[in-house]
């Protein structure tokens, strides 16, 4: 009963063939030093192996886990920071996108447009794996929807997901420990709703060294 665990679920939903220890404490919002420990544990267990990277050895616990968590979600719905842990366990390559590509390239400083009651995580995630994320998502109990996003009252809790599919390899980059869109797309994502978007552009200028007009001023009214 020792592996009935938070930490160790998480760790063996979220890990993907060859993460580094750093990427499965990130991607789960957990400390180095504690996930390391789970992960040496686990190891000995048989449940997992290090070689040049973390791999499931027993997908038979990881299934059990999964079965677990998704019906502990159907329960109990996710917490917001839990709704940035969640997708990791789908397994299949997403990337934060649109309010989330500000969200994440911010380091969390910058948020528009929902709040703790209705807090829709946009991913882009690829065509292929459209219905199989919908699938993944309503066996979690979570709304979702298709590059819309829901009404707040059709349904409890507070997170939910838009989906944005995509024919496009999907490389995100990682920040934080999160998979997101590359920088350009989401200045160019800021740059067409700037007036929501200009203490954002600000920051992204100045953090990244990027030639952003992040000025107040409607460049269409410039003379």
């Amino acid at each position: 009963m020792e592996f009935v665990d938070e930490t160790a679920a998480k760790i063996m939903l979220a890990v993907r063939p060859g993460d580094s220890i750093r990427r499965i404490a990130q991607k789960i919002d957990g400390s180095y030093s504690w996930v390391y420990d789970w992960i040496d544990r686990l190891e000995n267990a048989g449940f997992i192996r290090r070689d040049d990277g973390v791999y499931i050895e027993d997908y038979d616990v990881r299934g059990c886990y999964y079965d677990m968590a998704a019906a502990i979600c159907r329960a109990v719905p996710p917490s917001i920071e839990d709704g940035y842990v969640v997708p990791h366990f789908a397994g299949m390559p997403f990337a934060y996108t649109k309010i989330d590509g500000v969200y994440v390239w911010t380091h969390g400083g910058y948020q528009i447009a929902r709040g703790h009651d209705d807090y829709p995580i946009f991913m882009q995630v690829a065509d292929q794996d459209i219905e199989r994320w919908t699938a993944f998502f309503d066996e979690f109990g979570i709304p979702n929807q298709v590059e819309d996003r829901l009404d707040a009252t059709d349904y409890e809790g507070s997170v939910s997901y838009v989906l944005f599919p995509t024919s496009e390899n999907i490389t995100p980059e990682w920040v934080d420990g999160n998979p997101v869109v590359p920088l350009d797309e989401t200045i160019d994502h800021m740059m067409e709703y700037r007036v929501n978007y200009e203490p954002a552009l600000e920051m992204i200028a100045d953090e990244y060294d990027r030639d952003i007009d992040a000025s107040h001023e409607d460049p269409r009214l410039k003379t």
